[in-house]
C-alpha cells in the first residue's frame, strides 16, 4: 500500500509540473510582484523536495546499505586520498620561457 501511494504521488507531480494552465498569463501577481507561474513552480519545487525526502526515507532499499561499513574495514579503505606520484618534468615546463 505504501509503495503504491509513493507511485501514485509521483505520477501526480508529473502531471502537476506540465502546469499549461499559467503559461500565457502573468497575472495576477501573487503578492504584488510574483508572476503567478513563477509561485507556482516555487511551491512545486518545495512540495518535490519534500516527497523526495519521504521517497529516500520510506522507500530507500536497505540491501543497498547492508554490510557498507564491513566491506570498507576489510578491504582497509580509509577514505583518504592517495598522494600522487611526482612526475618528472623538463625546465620549460616550470615556467622557463626563454
Amino acid at each position: 500500500m505504501k509503495r503504491a501511494l509513493l507511485v501514485i504521488i509521483v505520477a501526480a507531480l508529473y502531471v502537476l509540473h506540465q502546469d499549461f494552465w499559467f503559461w500565457r498569463a502573468a497575472n495576477p501577481l501573487v503578492f504584488g510582484f510574483i508572476p503567478v507561474g513563477l509561485f507556482y513552480h516555487a511551491c512545486y519545487t518545495v512540495v518535490v523536495a519534500i516527497v523526495l525526502w519521504m521517497l529516500v526515507s520510506q522507500a530507500w532499499p536497505s540491501e543497498l546499505e547492508d554490510g557498507v561499513g564491513e566491506r570498507e574495514t576489510e578491504r582497509g579503505d580509509d577514505r583518504r586520498a592517495a598522494k600522487s606520484p611526482l612526475l618528472p618534468f623538463s625546465s620549460a615546463e616550470e615556467g622557463d620561457c626563454r
